[in-house]
């Protein structure tokens, strides 16, 4: 297990979050998760903010402030692997089994409820397989740039794979900086803060390949249980939004997912938005607390 030296989070812009850990969840072999623990405890709900691949809670510094002005509580983990969670140095250690099992654990160990998952890339693909699990802890859906992982891939993915599996040392800060121009040097950095080198990236190489990629992949049947809770069973109130210019799970792919969630009304579409939405959050933010009459 590597761990972060913490002088690389110090001053991070827009990022001044305490941090808090738990290095006891059933089935981290001791790793320990970080999490931000922002607003009340006692708050009417709880925003449950869920991160994806290369990104870390970092991603939603621009949505807390919104959130938490509203009197909501946020809590954002950081998955084992990235931000400033340890970080298994061998890939084999990360799979969708233990990372969904860890998020749920993690909600439980919490006590997290009347929950509004607000989620995003990866945070998507285990977030929205939770609330079948426990219905009785969530409340609300804010879904971003995402998908339900059923064991079909399409071809923009395969080639995001492809080059991920050819950059080992993947440039996590020029990444996100190259689908949000105006992000400043300093942000960028933010996104590298986590990985010194290449030995904490294991997490980076490993995930693109966990992506369910056939019917009886892992993860595959328990993302078409997820399809069928949320066209069937769901039964809390929903927001969508949508960055057009992801090539991968933009416009369409996202319109699918629409269709398939039980009472989302059509989705926020942001012009200029790629796939890591919430770096343009702000207005997504007070957008959903209005659809959810959560605003002061």
């Amino acid at each position: 297990m590597l761990r972060t030296p913490d002088e690389r989070f110090a001053a991070l812009p827009g990022y001044g979050f305490a941090p808090h850990y738990l290095d006891d969840l059933v089935g981290a072999d001791g790793a320990r998760m970080h999490y931000l623990d922002e607003g009340p405890r006692d708050a009417a709900a709880t925003v449950l903010a869920l991160h994806g691949n290369p990104s870390w809670s970092y991603l939603y510094r621009h949505m807390i402030p919104v959130f938490t002005a509203a009197g909501l509580r946020v809590v954002a983990p950081d998955l084992i692997g990235f931000g400033r969670s340890d970080k298994p140095a061998d890939e084999s250690w990360h799979s969708f089994e233990r990372h969904r099992g860890l998020l749920r654990a993690f909600v439980e160990r919490l006590d997290l409820h009347d929950v509004m998952l607000v989620c995003q890339d990866w945070g998507g693909i285990f977030g929205l397989t939770l609330p079948m699990a426990m219905p009785e802890r969530f409340s609300r859906l804010l879904v971003m740039n995402t998908t339900l992982a059923t064991g079909s891939v399409t071809e923009g993915f395969r080639q995001w794979r492809a080059y991920s599996n050819g950059l080992p040392d993947l440039p996590v800060g020029k990444l996100l900086a190259r689908g949000k121009p105006d992000m400043t040097a300093a942000e960028a950095a933010g996104y590298d803060a986590p990985f010194p080198d290449v030995t904490y990236k294991a997490a980076l190489r490993a995930f693109p390949n966990l992506v369910p990629d056939g019917a009886d992949a892992p993860g595959a049947a328990i993302g078409r249980e997820a399809v069928e809770f949320w066209r069937d069973r769901w039964t809390g109130q929903s927001v969508m939004a949508v960055g057009l210019k992801d090539p991968v799970l933009g416009g369409e792919p996202m319109r699918a997912l629409q269709r398939g969630i039980r009472g989302c009304p059509a989705p926020i579409e942001v012009a200029e938005g790629g796939h890591f939405l919430p770096e343009w959050g702000g207005p997504i933010a007070s957008a959903a607390l209005s659809a959810f009459g959560l605003s002061r």
